[in-house]
């Protein structure tokens, strides 16, 4: 990591910190910042600890772990793809990820843990039929970002086919997990997706010496030793798991992947891929629209937040690149 992507880390950090001890202060129950911070470090009174620690810790922490997870996996899909839109946002794998869970929850019932298996499982087939789809004696990162566009319609279709077929219950559940959203999440939500990155933070980074090579061209990749289409298939399958465990975990929360890598390469100026300063940027953007959302707009879903800002990140991308 170069000095600057380090600096930025660090300043990345620092903000998520400030944020987080403003979101675990914010509620039905006032916690002041220095109290907070007295509660974290032990030192907290009882109604304080169970505001912050039992209340509000989890669902800061599940925040930080969605949108780490949602910065690198977008940061891997642009680089292997050598285009910004191609996030799993736009080529399908989100969608691929909700219609797996939806299957779960509206087909065959199950509990939370069944559904953070189906989201892992749609995730990993849909990215499996993109790339099959794509392949042309190899992938270019333009029909890869096409054919995602075309097979993220059709699954669209399938998530509002299984809704408007289900009984209202269902319907409701899988509503507001479709929608993306922290609310009612606590300690037991969390651990799946930390266990979840401490297996696949070290995958993303094994593979992250191929993908600058990669961004190169498959041939200037080959003639520098490296397999492509091996190392490209390994970079999709850890990928698009980091983005399930993060569906899983809180619902397809759209845009994350698709803005994080960009803010993180404006920041650090860097040519690569960046991955430890996109999930830095991941978990601040899913951190900050949880607390905007909750501070400002009446509780909504973070997806809402997120969905609404994303948008017009991708409307201006789309204008400046033509």
């Amino acid at each position: 990591m170069s000095q600057r992507s380090f600096a930025v880390s660090v300043g990345l950090v620092a903000v998520i910190f400030v944020i987080g001890v403003l979101a675990l202060g914010t509620g039905a129950i006032p916690v002041a910042p220095l109290d907070v911070v007295r509660t974290l470090l032990g030192n907290g009174s009882r109604i304080t600890n169970f505001a912050v620690l039992d209340l509000r810790l989890p669902r800061v922490l599940i925040a930080l772990a969605v949108g780490a997870a949602l910065g690198m996996s977008g940061a891997v899909f642009q680089s292997l793809s050598r285009n910004a839109l191609g996030s799993p946002d736009i080529i399908g794998f989100n969608y691929g990820a909700a219609t797996g869970g939806l299957l779960v929850i509206l087909v065959f019932g199950g509990s939370a843990f069944s559904v953070s298996v189906g989201a892992l499982v749609g995730g990993v087939v849909t990215a499996v039929l993109v790339y099959v789809l794509a392949w042309q004696r190899g992938v270019r990162g333009l029909r890869l970002v096409l054919t995602g566009i075309g097979v993220s319609a059709i699954l669209q279709a399938v998530n509002f086919y299984l809704i408007v077929n289900a009984g209202v219950a269902d319907v409701t559940r899988a509503t507001v997990w479709l929608t993306g959203s922290l609310n009612n999440l606590g300690w037991p939500q969390l651990w799946p997706p930390v266990v979840a990155l401490f297996v696949l933070v070290p995958a993303l980074l094994f593979g992250a010496r191929w993908l600058e090579m990669l961004e190169m061209g498959d041939e200037t990749a080959r003639a520098l030793g490296v397999p492509v289409e091996g190392s490209r298939v390994y970079l999709l399958v850890v990928g698009t798991a980091a983005c399930a465990v993060a569906t899983a975990a809180a619902g397809p929360i759209a845009f994350v992947a698709l803005v994080a890598p960009q803010v993180a390469k404006r920041l650090t100026r860097s040519a690569g891929a960046g991955l430890l300063p996109a999930a830095w940027a991941g978990a601040l953007l899913v951190l900050a629209a949880d607390f905007a959302a909750q501070r400002f707009a009446g509780n909504l879903p973070v997806g809402v937040a997120t969905g609404a800002l994303g948008g017009v990140y991708l409307g201006w991308l789309l204008w400046r690149r033509r």
